[in-house]
């Protein structure tokens, strides 16, 4: 694609990088065949092609965003799956990332969207906030149809009926490995994440403590600053970002981690890109640092080995569930026949880490059965805030995407991403649990709640 920007713009760095990016471009239009946004809509606007002819306007122009490219950029999922299929390499994650904060920056939205998006950055990242505005949210649902704005309705519907209490991964705990001790790890607690269902940390250190990790919660730690990131907030972002890498550096101090373990995609996606958000910042060597030593647990698990397994799939516990309606029977006994577990990729884990094959793997080691839907490269409309400011689009992509797990018969969904598991499991009564949740299950750890009846 050719650009036109002037000396003067590309003295900064951020539009030299934008134009560099736009330049990779060459319009073949591969990208819209996986862009979930242009095959619900078909406006070549909310394809990744179009986006890019926007930004590139927008940026060569030097003005502010106005309300057509903020529509479609706000449209964009940020699922990456253009990335993945783009036979030319454009970085199309840094491209909508400094869009978005040209659009916050320069463009000025209606009051209630405003209000909606501060409200969001204000809560979500904060888990004890967040408990509270679900506790309401979910006394407020007999009265849903009378709020003002659908993105509030949606916010409402979306309430779990069971809210987590506060987790056992107290901040500076220390936990133990069982047996000799093979690595030293931090983990990520995640924020929102803490609201919405506590076990799946827990389970993530029972499970790396069984594969022998010292497992840190460092002090101090917070949001890792995707979820205002991905809202073009950027000195909020930054600013715990920030903090977060300065917690995990003093844990690496106090003794070297082999690695920091992250247990949401989402999450992980952006800590794996600090080296590139702070690459003009004084703390680039400490960024860089963390963003080096972050694995999702299942990657981590496939390079160290998971731990024996003691219940293959699933088998042989009492309370296990009964198969979906229309799933195969006889499937609840034994490895080679183990739980059906249709497995959701998270955009964030296959095209923002591509991290593919690992999670099925550690689910086949386990004994379980694993069914993968059909177009798993395609969103199921969660993406961090989408859900909430998008309802009508993120409502459609999963209708289609529980339409596809469901097609499997499955008797669990499993998934890497808290965000798909609430998104997911608000479509279907197949029960949704994490990953590790299973893992965890198969060697040695309790049944999931959701599949002892809890709800999720």
């Amino acid at each position: 694609m050719q650009t036109n920007f002037t000396a003067e713009q590309l003295a900064d760095p951020a539009i030299a990088t934008a134009n560099k990016i736009l330049r990779t471009c060459v319009h073949c239009g591969f990208c819209t065949a996986t862009c979930p946004t242009y095959q619900v809509l078909g406006d070549e606007l909310d394809s990744p092609r179009g986006r890019i002819y926007l930004i590139k306007d927008m940026l060569e122009s030097g003005r502010p965003a106005d309300e057509k490219t903020a529509l479609h950029v706000d449209r964009c999922l940020s699922c990456l799956a253009c990335m993945t299929t783009c036979p030319s390499g454009v970085d199309y994650m840094h491209l909508i990332d400094h869009a978005r904060v040209h659009v916050e920056r320069t463009y000025r939205r209606p009051w209630r969207e405003r209000m909606l998006r501060s409200l969001l950055a204000a809560v979500l990242p904060y888990p004890g906030r967040f408990r509270l505005a679900l506790l309401g949210a979910r006394r407020a649902r007999p009265f849903a149809r009378l709020l003002p704005d659908r993105r509030l309705r949606a916010m409402v519907a979306m309430a779990p009926a069971r809210i987590a209490g506060p987790s056992r991964d107290d901040l500076g705990a220390v936990h133990a490995p069982i047996g000799p001790r093979r690595a030293r790890v931090a983990l990520l607690t995640g924020c929102a994440q803490k609201a919405l269902d506590a076990d799946i940390n827990d389970a993530t250190i029972r499970l790396l403590r069984r594969a022998g990790c010292e497992v840190v919660i460092p002090a101090n730690l917070g949001c890792c600053g995707a979820l205002t990131h991905h809202m073009g907030r950027e000195e909020q972002a930054m600013a715990t970002a920030r903090a977060a890498i300065r917690a995990f550096l003093d844990v690496d101090a106090a003794g070297p981690l082999d690695a920091i373990i992250i247990n949401a995609s989402g999450c992980g996606t952006t800590v794996k890109d600090y080296g590139w958000m702070f690459a003009h910042d004084p703390e680039r060597a400490g960024a860089e640092r963390v963003a080096g030593l972050a694995r999702d647990v299942t990657e981590f698990l496939a390079e160290r080995g998971l731990p024996p397994v003691t219940r293959p799939g699933g088998a042989g516990d009492a309370g296990a569930p009964s198969p979906a309606p229309g799933a195969a029977r006889g499937i609840a006994g034994g490895a080679a026949g183990g739980m059906r577990v249709a497995y959701h990729a998270a955009c964030s884990l296959q095209h923002g880490q591509r991290i593919v094959a690992a999670p099925r793997d550690l689910l086949a080691q386990a004994g379980f059965q694993v069914v993968t839907p059909a177009d798993s490269h395609l969103c199921c409309g969660s993406a961090g805030t989408y859900n909430l400011l998008q309802p009508e689009l993120s409502g459609a992509l999963r209708d289609r995407k529980v339409r596809s797990i469901e097609a499997l018969a499955p008797q669990v969904v499993a998934a890497g991403n808290i965000g798909c598991m609430m998104q997911i499991g608000s479509g279907t009564a197949v029960p949704v649990v994490h990953t590790v949740q299973l893992l965890d299950w198969a060697t040695g750890g309790p049944q999931p709640p959701s599949l002892a009846g809890g709800a999720a």
